[in-house]
Order: structure tokens, then C-alpha cells, then sequence
């Protein structure tokens, strides 16, 4: 029997140690101008079927956070305008894994989010200060404490490991 996850049921885990790892790494992020950094934003993933994967959410997916690349997305055209699920899929999505998620409810997501076109997935683990950097769902690196940099090669993405989990 698939592994059912339910987003709207699953309550937000605000933890110190995520929130940590969700505002430096969106900050970081957001400090180079190639990318647009969005966090928790409803990605409007009606064009497949989410039950697939095991995912009882019908037709969105809300990652923690979501990078894309500047020029291929814009604001809304007019003024004062929200748009409330994104039609277009990120280049990366990283997920942050909270005190109470597994890792294979991640790795589930992660499986929804290549189908739908993203092209790189990051796990964070802030308990073990590590991020796994996925670019298919069974092509990954896992960097740990060992290293001092995480490197996405496919999206060019080099950064230092100690600012992403420093206090």
C-alpha cells in the first residue's frame, strides 16, 4: 500500500532548527540575482495526478522553498494582482525535514515534483546539519559535516555549508 500524505491535513512544524535552516538558505539564495526566491508558495500541480505517488493532495503541492530562475518567471501584469497557484514549476524546490515528517514522505514529494518538471530537489536534515541534493529521484549527493560547500551542479549552486546552519 503507497504511502498516503496529506498536505492540507499535515499540520506546519515551525521548529527552531527549520526556521533556521528556511531563512538562511532563502536568504542566501535570494543574494543571487539569477534566482527569485519564494518560499512556501501553492504550485499548481493539477496537470498529473498526485494519488500516483501516494500524495492525497489533489492538485497543489507546497514546498518550503522554491528557486527559479529570474528570467523565466515575472509578477502578475496588473497591478494589485495575486496569483494563488503557480502554474509554472520551479527550477528547485528544497524541502526542509521537520521534527515530525520522514524522509520518505519527502522523497514521495520529490517523485511528484520531477514529474512535474523540476529540476533539482534539495533535502535539508537541520538535526544532522546535512543536504541531500537530488537531481533525479535516484541521482543524488548527500553533503554533511564533512564539507564545507553544497554544490548543485546542474543549477550552479555553490554554498557554504556553515551559513546555512549557523546560530
Amino acid at each position: 500500500m503507497p504511502l498516503e500524505i496529506d498536505e492540507e491535513e499535515r499540520p506546519k512544524m515551525g521548529s527552531v532548527n527549520h526556521s533556521l535552516a528556511q531563512s538562511q538558505l532563502t536568504a542566501l539564495l535570494s543574494n543571487d540575482k539569477r534566482f527569485r526566491t519564494m518560499i512556501e508558495l501553492s504550485l499548481d500541480a493539477s496537470q498529473i495526478d498526485l494519488s500516483q505517488f501516494g500524495l492525497k493532495a489533489k492538485d497543489e503541492l507546497i514546498p518550503d522553498i522554491c528557486i527559479y530562475h529570474k528570467a523565466n518567471v515575472s509578477r502578475p501584469t496588473e497591478k494589485g494582482r495575486d496569483i494563488l497557484k503557480m502554474p509554472q514549476m520551479p527550477s528547485l524546490v528544497i524541502e526542509i525535514l521537520s521534527p515530525k515528517q520522514t524522509i520518505n514522505e519527502i522523497l514521495t514529494k520529490f517523485d511528484a515534483f520531477f514529474a512535474l518538471g523540476v529540476k533539482s530537489c534539495w533535502l535539508v536534515v537541520p538535526a544532522t546539519e546535512s543536504i541531500t541534493v537530488y537531481s533525479a529521484p535516484t541521482d543524488f549527493k548527500t553533503f554533511g559535516t564533512e564539507v564545507a560547500e553544497i554544490i548543485d551542479t546542474g543549477m550552479d549552486i555553490h554554498l557554504s555549508r556553515e551559513n546555512i546552519f549557523e546560530w
